[in-house]
């Protein structure tokens, strides 16, 4: 494999201003972990991005619903014009900048100083390759061959996703094309993951009510005993959703959190359940609010619990389709990898059980998103994303914002 970590600065543009910018990009991308912002919330990390922006010159307006940025670079007209292969329309490199409501466990100087919340999906790693693909072509205007623009977009961790903030205030209007990477801790930092057609799953949300007299525990069965009843949806919910499909490996339904109850002796009047409910195919995810609430239904009414004034409640929310990568658009990108890193760099990616609301922005245009190497192979821990101690090799900046820079070349020279 092509080590695209260790190649040696040339005369190249991109090199000469990552050996003298690549730091920078390694202490914004601190800073943002070090003081993390939950959905909807980042309006510290939107300041500090604007602020980066406004000092290069690139001009940037904020979402209308208070957080992330809208940043667009214009090409010089002069070149646009000589270059036959130019596109009317911008390409969009999406960047989300929120953080979990997770602790981080690590042990660093930059460790999240913000309890309860932690950039463990590699979010400040995005904003720092959209920041440093920004910054670049700012620094070096004759050498973007075409209308870039980077969506700074909040509440990617909030269903259904900010990306649909982003849709309502025109983001891209005028785009023809957008692409996005995303921290792949599985891989070793310097390799690129691309995939055609779906390379993530539809995520919703459910939450299950449950509701009754509630009662004391030496008497169960003179009221609805919900504990139990509640433990019998959490094991047998999943299978019963997977068994109204033709193929229950296409759906997971996975328990997250349930409160209900305070003493011992106590059965409670109220118990709250919510699952993740994923599945990879775009026509199952059209039908799961159905086939979760039927199968809730079933399972309530052979419960046993008539006459107990015992009632539920299913709250379903669709959260996000699958991510639906364009084969052209990841064409452009294998291409621009290709040329900046080798064929050793490359490798094919899996669609994965996760969700991102890239995929509303894939179905308005034509999209691709990326899986991005980030893991230290001096390192023995692998840890996933979403986990106390995710952290990622820091190269992964630089060769992030070396794809980006390429695969704006490539493709407006398509």
């Amino acid at each position: 494999m092509t080590d695209a970590t260790s190649v040696a600065p040339s005369d190249r543009t991109i090199d000469g201003w990552l050996s003298e910018h690549g730091e920078g990009l390694v202490a914004f991308r601190r800073q943002l972990h070090a003081h993390p912002e939950l959905s909807g919330e980042e309006s510290a990390t939107t300041e500090f991005i604007s602020e980066r922006l406004s000092l290069a010159g690139v001009p940037a307006r904020r979402l209308s619903s208070g957080t992330g940025l809208i940043a667009d670079l214009l090409p010089n007209t002069d070149l646009l014009s000589n270059t036959s292969g130019s596109r009317s329309a911008a390409l969009a490199i999406r960047s989300d900048i929120d953080a979990l409501a997770m602790d981080d466990e690590k042990d660093v100087p930059y460790r999240s100083q913000v309890p309860g919340v932690a950039h463990a999906c590699g979010h400040d790693v995005h904003t720092a390759i959209g920041l440093g693909t920004a910054l670049y072509f700012a620094h070096h205007p004759d050498d973007l061959p075409g209308p870039l623009r980077i969506l700074f977009q909040p509440a990617e961790e909030r269903v259904p996703g900010g990306a649909l903030d982003v849709l309502r205030d025109g983001g891209l209007d005028g785009v023809g094309a957008v692409v996005g990477v995303h921290c792949e801790p599985k891989m070793e930092v310097g390799r690129i993951g691309l995939r055609s057609g779906p390379i993530s799953s539809a995520a919703d949300m459910v939450c299950i009510s449950l509701h009754g007299p509630g009662g004391h525990t030496a008497r169960p069965e003179l009221t609805a005993d919900l504990i139990t009843i509640g433990a019998r949806i959490v094991t047998e919910l999943p299978a019963l959703v997977a068994s109204q499909l033709p193929d229950p490996t296409q759906v997971r339904v996975v328990f997250g959190a349930i409160r209900g109850g305070d003493a011992a002796n106590v059965i409670p009047s109220r118990l709250d359940l919510r699952a993740a409910v994923r599945s990879p195919v775009a026509e199952v995810w059209e039908r799961l609010p159905q086939l979760v609430t039927n199968a809730v239904d079933t399972l309530m009414a052979s419960a046993g619990i008539e006459g107990t004034r015992a009632i539920h409640e299913v709250d379903y929310t669709h959260g996000v389709p699958p991510v639906l990568n364009d084969a052209d658009v990841t064409d452009t990108i294998r291409r621009a990898a290709r040329s900046e890193f080798g064929d050793g760099a490359l490798y094919e990616a899996v669609q994965s059980w996760g969700g991102d609301d890239f995929a509303w922005l894939s179905r308005e245009v034509p999209g691709s998103y990326v899986r991005l190497g980030v893991h230290d192979p001096a390192t023995i821990l692998n840890l996933d994303l979403h986990a106390g101690h995710f952290d990622v090799d820091e190269r992964a900046i630089g060769v992030g914002v070396r794809l980006m820079v390429a695969t704006v070349h490539e493709h407006f020279a398509a």
